[in-house]
């Protein structure tokens, strides 16, 4: 193979890993990406389905505890980038392989400490206070996992095969979410449903334990990256990876394109696919939520190969161009995929509120999702249809009135809402979509997937290729944890707030497009192709 002492900064490394040990160190990488990404996605899995609101954040509004739910889960998003900033150093000073040990211990002790916190009712304030603290150990934890799993295997990779080799990481994140997805399912068959309400879900945190046992004695096999060994023999290690990342000759502009064009883009596309979609089922389109768990799983266990096609891909024609063509193809693509799961998943929902439209009249119609009560009249009526996942639109008038398909509503109270938006065909019972509807959701979900695998699957050869050996950890981890911690770790709870305040269940989207826009044109203007030229 063309050594790594060719390419960057004259680091040779001894010899080429064999097909065996270039296995191991994928699955053994790969399998733990897998364990750590379910300890943390097992949050959003149950956030989405209204358990860890009801449970630690109670509020006298459905809306509101929702979305306090979802602020919990982005607070561990936040705290990734300064999970990267220290972990980033140690993995540039200590070294690959005994650092993203460390982050998958801290991972799994603050997952199960989760299942173990009691609820707001038996402990107050102290239950969310205690959730929060595990949120910010698990976001400091994930900010050191990936790039250390990503770095190690793009290490032992031949150039022209770190695409297809480390998109398994790439993989294993989105496999993270679908293990989640599982691990609930299973444990929700086990029991009954009350049981489950009750205590049962705290299993799926506590199983965390398991896999955290096998992590362990996975990666503790693994001997450390050649690159690393071959910069520790030479004396060649960075005194300060973290101050280096902003003194390296052209860094601040990698860092810029890797945080705006790179991250931003990818992990919104990636969490749209997944959570948006969870939540886009369970809420506006009441559909069932094992059901929704289903098809959200199963489809993108079905989209899994995207994420290796374009890793693989991307060394025969570039790290780029399945980026661009990526998020091109997002911009294009999103709403129509949206619109067509709306209709496929509730479609006497989707076309009563098509053809028999609500809307609210009244003076000011102001409507805070995190009120516990609203201030009038109209703000209530749009917080009884917000919670009913009911699109409307707002006028100003004098009064406080309701029309659905142009007919007046008398009664505005709750149970006359009801009745008026069922006499006009909404249908606002839990659903179980069936035959060519539930393919047709499968499908979109695996669209939804291609164009997620375009981006994603190259990243991983992409970041590593950007920056020197020396600062590498510390200089992909800060703007990749960064953008993907609050681009994408507070899509959930910004898309929800839109949708809340708005009353279009579609609206949330145009967080994505717009940062999606930013991506690529960022991407356009100041991404290098990385992949290294074959040896002649």
């Amino acid at each position: 193979m063309a050594s790594e002492a060719l390419e960057v900064e004259g680091i040779e490394t001894d010899r080429e890993p064999s097909r065996g040990e270039i296995r191991q160190v994928i699955t053994a990488s790969s399998l733990g990406t897998v364990f750590e990404w379910y300890d943390f996605f097992i949050y959003g899995t149950l956030a989405a389905s209204g358990i860890i609101g009801r449970t630690f954040f109670p509020a006298g509004s459905e809306v509101m505890q929702a979305l306090l739910a979802w602020a919990g889960f982005a607070v561990g998003f936040g705290f990734r980038p300064l999970g990267a900033i220290l972990f980033g150093y140690l993995g540039d000073r200590l070294g690959r392989k005994y650092t993203f040990l460390v982050t998958i211990t801290l991972m799994g002790v603050a997952t199960a400490g989760v299942g173990l916190v009691p609820s707001a009712a038996a402990i107050g304030l102290a239950a969310p206070a205690l959730i929060i603290v595990l949120r910010i150990l698990q976001g400091l934890a994930l900010g050191g996992e990936y790039g250390g799993a990503a770095i190690y295997v793009a290490e032992h990779s031949p150039p022209q095969k770190r695409g297809f080799y480390t998109s398994f990481i790439q993989a294993s994140v989105a496999g993270g979410f679908i293990l989640s997805l599982i691990v609930v399912l299973g444990f929700k068959a086990s029991m009954p449903a009350d049981t489950w309400q009750e205590w049962g879900w705290r299993l799926p945190f506590l199983f965390s334990i398991l896999l955290l046992a096998i992590s362990l004695w996975m990666r503790f096999k693994l001997s450390e990256s050649p690159v690393f060994k071959a910069m520790k023999a030479k004396g060649t290690l960075a005194k300060n990876p973290f101050v280096e990342s902003f003194t390296y000759p052209g860094n601040w502009k990698r860092l810029f394109v890797a945080l705006f064009g790179i991250a931003a883009g990818l992990t919104v596309i990636w969490y749209t696919a997944m959570f948006a979609v969870l939540s886009f089922l369970t809420g506006p389109l009441r559909v069932d939520e094992t059901m929704a768990q289903l098809i959200t799983g199963g489809g993108a266990a079905a989209g899994l190969f995207w994420f290796v096609l374009f890793g693989r891909l991307s060394d025969r024609i570039g790290r780029k161009l399945p980026i661009v063509i990526g998020y091109a193809a997002t911009l294009i693509l999103l709403f129509p995929i949206f619109w067509t799961m709306g209709h496929a998943a509730n479609p006497e929902l989707s076309y009563a509120a098509d053809r028999m439209p609500v809307v609210v009249a009244g003076p000011a119609c102001g409507y805070d999702p995190f009120a516990a009560t609203q201030a009038d009249a109209c703000g209530r009526v749009l917080d009884h249809l917000s919670k009913k996942g009911v699109a409307y639109t707002t006028v100003r008038a004098p009064n406080v009135a309701v029309a659905v398909g142009g007919t007046p509503v008398a009664d505005t109270s709750p149970t006359g809402l009801d009745a008026a938006l069922e006499q006009a065909g909404y249908r606002l019972e839990r659903v179980m979509p069936t035959g060519g509807n539930l393919a047709i959701l499968l499908l979109c979900i695996v669209a939804l997937s291609a164009l997620a695998g375009a981006t994603y699957g190259p990243v991983a050869a992409v970041l590593t290729e950007m920056f020197p050996p020396s600062i590498r950890y510390s200089s992909m981890s800060i703007p990749y944890h960064i953008g993907t911690g609050y681009f994408g770790g507070f899509l959930p709870f910004i898309s929800q707030y839109i949708v809340a305040r708005t009353g279009d269940p579609y609206a949330g989207l145009w967080y994505t497009m717009a940062v999606v826009a930013m991506a690529l044109a960022v991407t356009l203007w100041g991404l290098k192709e990385t992949l290294p030229a074959k040896a002649p």
